[in-house]
C-alpha cells in the first residue's frame, strides 16, 4: 500500500486538480518446466509492476512502469501520464475514480506457496514422472504469489494478496498423448503422481487411435474444455460493452441456457483465487450472471456501468477502456455425477479431455473453432469402447448449453487457469447432448 498511497501524493503536489489512481502489484513468479522425464528449466521472477492512471478536465491516460518503482523511475512515470493527459482532447464518458468503499475479506493466500523454492516444484515434478511409469512426459509446475494495492486521490485504498500454483502435463506413447492438471491456491494441496498417474492412463488408453467420421455426437467435456467454453461467454457474451455494442448473444431475462446452468462470478468462492477488487479499484462482490438458465447480469467497469446509468460490478482490468469488464473469478455451479457417471449416461459420443487452438468465427452467436486434444475416446452404451484420433469443432457454444441441450453436470469442480494463473475458473464436466464436429485435424 506504501508504494500506491506515495505515489498519490506525490502527483497531487505535481498537479493537485488532476484525478489519479494508482495499481501497484509486487510478488514473485516461478517456473520449473519438464521434458524426457527430466527437469530442463527453472526460472523466477520478482514481479514490480506499477500503472497510473491520470486525468485532467476529463481527459484521462494511463502509463505502466515494470521494474523497481525508486524516485526516478515514479518521478518519470508521473510525468509522463500528466503529459500524456494533458494531451488528450476530453472524454466525454469519463466516469471519474472509484469513491471509498471497503474490500470483502478475502484472502486466498498460502505463505508455504509463496515461499516455495525449486525443490518443492522438483518435487511435484518428482511425483509426476514416477509416476508416468516410463513413459515419456513433458509439463509445468508453476507458483506465483502476489500482493496488490490501490490507491486514488478519492480516498479509496485497498490492499489484497493471492498465490496460485500449478501443475500440468503429459505423458505419452508412441501414438498417443494423456494429461491431467491441477491448480490450487496451495502448492502442498497437489499431488504430481496422482497427476502423472491419470496422465498415463489416458496416454495408454489413448492409443493406437482410429479415425470417426465427423458429425454431431453427444460429448462428455473435461473441465479444461468447460473452462475454455466459459472463458469465450464471459469475454465476448456477459461483457457489458459488447452488449452496448450489440455484438454480443445476452438478452437479459431470457432462458438462453439450460436450467442446469449456474454462473457466477464469485471471488469468495473458497476454491477460487485473486484479490477482491478490480484494476479501477471497485470492490468485488459474489454476482449471478444466468441463473437456472435465465440470463440477468453482465459485467460492467464504471465506464460501462456510468453509460447503463448501473453500479460497476468490478470488473476492470488494466485495459478496461479497450475490453470492457471481463471475467476475474468464473464459477459454474457443480452437479451430482461424479466424471464416471457422466460417461455411463453417454448413448454414443466422445470423451473429450482438451480443446487446442479454439478461435471465435462470430462473436453474437458464439461460433468457435478449434481442435481436440490429449486424448478423445468414442463411447457407446456408456462404455469406452477406442480412442479416436483429434478432431476439428465448429460450435456455437451458446447452442451448446442452451435449454434442453445439457444432459447432467459433474461434481468434479477443478480450478483451471491458463499458463499465466489468470482468469480462474471453477468448473466440473459437462454431458452435452449435441456437438458439431466438422473435420478431423488436419481440415
Amino acid at each position: 500500500m506504501a508504494i500506491a498511497a506515495r505515489i498519490v501524493e506525490l502527483g497531487r503536489s505535481a498537479e493537485p486538480s488532476a484525478e489519479i489512481e494508482v495499481l501497484a502489484r509486487v510478488g514473485a513468479s516461478a517456473l520449473t518446466r519438464f521434458a524426457n522425464g527430466a527437469i530442463h528449466q527453472n526460472v523466477a521472477e520478482d514481479v514490480r509492476h506499477v500503472s497510473v492512471r491520470v486525468a485532467l478536465d476529463g481527459r484521462p491516460a494511463r502509463c505502466t512502469l515494470d521494474g523497481p518503482p525508486d524516485d526516478d523511475a515514479v518521478q518519470a512515470l508521473l510525468w509522463r501520464a500528466l503529459e500524456a493527459a494533458r494531451a488528450r482532447t476530453p472524454d466525454p464518458d469519463w466516469p471519474g475514480l472509484a469513491g471509498a468503499l471497503p474490500a470483502l475479506p478475502v484472502d486466498h493466500w498460502d505463505a508455504a506457496t509463496a515461499e516455495a523454492e525449486p525443490a518443492a516444484r522438483a518435487m511435484q515434478v518428482a511425483g509426476f514422472v514416477r509416476a508416468a511409469d516410463g513413459l515419456e512426459t513433458a509439463g509445468y509446475c508453476s507458483t506465483d504469489a502476489s500482493a496488490v494495492a490501490y490507491a486514488n486521490t478519492n480516498g479509496q485504498q485497498l490492499l489484497g494478496r493471492s498465490t496460485v500454483a500449478v501443475v500440468d502435463g503429459i505423458a505419452r506413447t508412441g501414438t498417443s498423448d494423456g494429461s491431467a492438471r491441477a491448480a490450487s491456491v496451495s502448492l502442498g494441496s497437489l499431488d504430481g503422481a496422482v497427476l502423472g498417474a491419470e496422465a498415463a492412463r489416458r496416454a495408454r488408453d489413448a492409443a493406437d487411435p482410429v479415425d470417426l467420421d465427423p458429425g454431431r455426437y453427444e460429448v462428455v467435456l473435461g473441465p479444461a474444455c468447460v473452462a475454455d467454453v466459459l472463458g469465450f461467454l464471459y469475454r465476448y457474451g456477459f461483457n457489458a460493452q459488447a452488449v452496448e455494442e450489440r455484438r454480443s448473444f445476452v438478452r437479459l431475462g431470457e432462458r438462453q441456457f439450460d436450467d442446469r446452468i449456474t454462473l457466477r462470478d464469485d471471488v469468495t468462492d473458497p476454491g477460487q483465487a485473486g484479490v477482491a477488487f478490480d484494476a479501477e479499484g471497485t470492490p468485488k462482490t459474489p454476482l449471478t450472471l444466468v441463473h437456472a438458465g435465465t440470463t440477468v447480469e453482465v459485467l460492467y467497469t464504471r465506464r460501462t456501468a456510468a453509460k447503463a446509468r448501473v453500479r460497476s460490478t468490478g470488473h476492470a482490468p488494466e485495459t478496461g477502456e479497450e475490453w470492457g469488464g471481463l471475467v476475474a473469478n468464473g464459477v459454474l455451479g457443480a452437479g451430482d455425477r461424479t466424471a464416471d457417471e457422466l460417461v455411463a449416461g453417454v448413448g454414443r459420443g466422445l470423451l473429450v479431455t482438451d480443446f487446442h487452438y479454439t478461435r471465435i468465427l462470430d462473436p453474437r452467436t458464439e461460433v468457435v473453432t478449434g481442435l481436440t486434444r490429449n486424448g478423445v475416446w468414442l463411447v457407446e452404451d456408456g462404455r469406452m469402447r477406442r480412442s479416436v484420433r483429434n478432431l476439428r469443432f465448429t460450435q456455437s457454444y451458446v447452442d451448446a448449453l442452451a435449454p434442453g441441450a445439457v444432459v447432467a453436470v459433474g461434481a468434479d469442480r477443478q480450478l483451471v487457469t491458463d499458463p499465466d494463473g489468470a482468469e480462474p475458473f471453477l468448473v466440473p464436466s459437462l454431458h452435452l447432448r449435441s456437438w458439431n464436429f466438422s473435420g478431423g485435424a488436419r481440415g
